[in-house]
């Protein structure tokens, strides 16, 4: 079962009918939202889901800027280690992964990549910190990462990090755009 039609939901649909796991792969995709509403249905379709799908295992994805002290007040990393309580006092077999920066296709704006590449597109200026810098996991290989982790039972009832042992500078990430 996948619950979610965004990048992620649309890259595990191979998993719809497998009755083993809850892709749960809806909420909160954009990380300064600060809309409180947007927060509780994503965690009352989370606790809708688990009383559901009490036999499944629950995966669920969270973010790996739950690392960053500068981020630790903002709604979205307070909603993120929420969820991730919830699901580890509730689920019997779960999966959280922590992801960094996605990058693939996809009609969100917000992405990082999906920013950068509207705003040199159409010509609108944005802030560019110097020193600033993005670690990117391609949506396949998350998907590859994580399928190999699921078929195998691996780090079941944990939490593990997805992301590129590399980070980019943004400066970089934007010249690249630029001359594409």
């Amino acid at each position: 079962m996948v619950i979610g039609k965004g990048m992620i939901g649309k890259r595990f649909g191979s998993y719809e009918n497998d009755d083993r796991f809850v892709i749960f792969a809806s909420g909160v995709s954009n990380s300064k939202n600060r809309i409180a509403a947007a927060y509780n249905r994503e965690i009352q379709l989370l606790n809708q889901t688990i009383e559901e799908q009490k036999d499944k295992t629950i995966v669920y994805f969270s973010t790996c800027s739950l690392y960053d002290p500068e981020e630790q007040r903002s709604p979205y990393v307070v909603h993120k280690k929420q969820v991730e309580d919830i699901i580890r006092s509730k689920c019997k077999r779960f999966c959280i992964f922590r992801v960094s920066n996605l990058v693939g296709r996809s009609g969100n704006p917000n992405t990082v990549l999906n920013f950068f590449v509207y705003h040199i597109r159409n010509q609108i200026n944005f802030d560019l910190w110097s020193n600033a810098s993005r670690n990117l996991v391609d949506i396949d290989d998350m998907f590859r990462i994580i399928d190999y982790m699921l078929q195998r039972e691996l780090r079941t009832n944990d939490i593990t990090n997805i992301a590129n042992p590399s980070n980019y500078k943004v400066s970089e990430i934007v010249a690249t755009i630029e001359n594409r």
